[in-house]
């Protein structure tokens, strides 16, 4: 994608998003004061729900000793973060987050999601998922990982399927909201096709729009149909290359992350230039505690040099996503 795409991307994103022609550094209004406790915040959607804008992974709890969990749960909560978001497919993560979780569910917004295709497994595992996380409802429930229009868009969507139960759960009072997560241009505006959803939660980063292409179409299209961009892998940089010496360093990434806090920063501002609410960090603790500690310090704009120096970054990178 070329700079002047990219440009175009982010105005015209953000126009959609706040309803006048704002440029791409613009956004910073909409981000409410932070102190030294407490994360900034940004709107939900049409909701009214105002989320941190950095996410806690449930995978950074996954393997991790109960009083580990505690801890690290305890001071993201003091810090300020209050969107927790987790899946059953991440491992034991769910039974490790609730405990840890539990004293503050009431102050916080739960996610978790199903990847199941067919109502009767995804009953059986929305029960499990309350019984794990210590919840009788969740903030926001997610169809998880939607690749394929015909092998997840479609089964989901059939009548009597998982859709209709998760609607259920909402008129039931136990799911407040309804979105989900995709890693293709293709499910994701099928999906957005098909019903009104308050969540999208997907691949926004400077590596998969300059590499890859990846992105604008599907940030476009939530911001026409007002749902809610959360975003992931705002800190990949590449593919894992084989034999790379840090890969034994961060087992719970399947992609190479920005480790240095300065590239770091610049990826996270590039990505909250965006209309996005909430960015999830890697699962490695280290990575979201480096997140944590630079999101309220983060100026939501890029200079043309700091986004010159992105787009180099970029070049000739083996990116996760491409449209």
């Amino acid at each position: 994608m070329s700079q002047m795409n990219r440009r175009n991307f982010l105005k015209g994103a953000a126009a959609l998003a706040a309803g006048s022609a704002l440029s791409r550094r613009g956004h910073a209004e909409e981000i409410s004061p932070s102190n030294a406790a407490t994360l900034p915040k940004r709107a939900f959607g049409k909701t009214g729900v105002d989320l941190s804008i950095i996410g806690f992974g449930g995978i950074v709890v996954m393997n991790v000793e109960q009083a580990d969990a505690n801890r690290v749960v305890a001071e993201s909560y003091e810090r300020g973060v209050n969107y927790y978001d987790v899946a059953p497919g991440y491992g034991n993560a769910e039974e490790i987050l609730g405990p840890a979780l539990e004293p503050y569910r009431k102050d916080v917004f739960l996610a978790t999601k199903t990847a199941q295709r067919e109502r009767e497994a995804a009953e059986e595992e929305f029960e499990r998922s309350c019984e794990r996380l210590k919840t009788d409802y969740f903030d926001l429930y997610q169809l998880h990982a939607i690749t394929d229009v015909e092998a997840d868009v479609d089964p989901v969507f059939q009548s009597g399927g998982v859709m209709d139960m998760i609607v259920e759960k909402q008129k039931e009072g136990r799911v407040r909201y309804i979105g989900f997560s995709a890693h293709s241009h293709e499910a994701a505006l099928s999906a957005m096709d098909r019903y009104d959803f308050d969540s999208i939660l997907f691949p926004f980063s400077y590596m998969t729009t300059y590499a890859g292409g990846f992105g604008p179409e599907v940030m476009q299209r939530a911001q026409e149909k007002n749902v809610a961009c959360l975003c992931l892998k705002a800190i990949a940089k590449q593919l894992w290359e084989p034999d790379h010496p840090d890969r034994a360093k961060y087992p719970k990434c399947w992609y190479q992350p920005i480790d240095d806090p300065e590239m770091a920063a610049l990826a996270l501002r590039w990505a909250l230039a965006l209309p996005i609410t909430s960015l999830v960090p890697p699962g490695e603790e280290v990575l979201y505690r480096m997140a944590l500690d630079l999101a309220p310090d983060l100026e939501p704009s890029l200079s043309d040099e700091e986004e010159a120096k992105l787009q180099a970054m970029a070049d000739g990178i083996n990116p996760l996503f491409t449209a």
